[in-house]
């Protein structure tokens, strides 16, 4: 069965930083409507780190879900947009796991870029986001914690690869802080 992205991108205005990654879980793995919905992906962990210097600032009062109001508005204060690299995909196993993902239809990134004409970072998390960005724009894939330089219709741009917030990716939440620290914060 086609999956399509069950949500519209976030795209706050005057946003200075784009962010990727491949494509939400099933709904019923959801704790909120919104980007990173998988309560024990780390993602908003990951950002109250960065931040706040707490992993739980952005977890709601019941332990289980997020606060998604206080983080949508910390979002578009700071500037950070979100989408994923793929549109419409088919899960070939009942997973949210890149490799149990085909992709049908990847993201037109370069129309999310016209969008946000402040932007001048795309930040990936994972191996198939930072494939499928960079392929996009023919430059090649970044380490995990680099960055490549490229131009996007005379937008000087960074392509920037992050490790995956997912708890599968073999590094604490702190650690993973350390490199997304660098670009939220560099």
């Amino acid at each position: 069965m086609i999956e399509s992205h069950p949500f519209e991108p976030f795209m706050p205005e005057g946003a200075r930083l784009l962010m990727l990654g491949t494509f939400p879980p099933a709904e019923k793995r959801w704790s909120m409507p919104f980007y990173y919905p998988n309560f024990t992906n780390d993602m908003w962990r990951i950002v109250g780190l960065c931040f706040f210097g707490d992993k739980q600032h952005f977890v709601a009062d019941d332990g289980r879900h997020y606060r998604l109001e206080e983080l949508k508005s910390f979002l578009s204060r700071q500037g950070i947009a979100l989408y994923d690299t793929c549109t419409r995909i088919i899960r070939t196993k009942n997973t949210a796991s890149d490799k149990d993902l085909q992709v049908v239809e990847q993201t037109d990134v370069a129309a999310l870029l016209r969008r946000l004409p402040a932007c001048a970072t795309i930040v990936t998390a994972g191996q198939l986001a930072t494939s499928l960005c960079a392929a996009q724009f023919g430059v090649g894939e970044p380490r995990v914690g680099e960055s490549v330089a490229f131009c996007f219709e005379g937008r000087p741009m960074r392509l920037f690869r992050m490790p995956s917030s997912s708890r599968a990716y073999p590094l604490s939440v702190e650690k993973k802080a350390e490199f997304y620290r660098q670009v939220f914060l560099g």
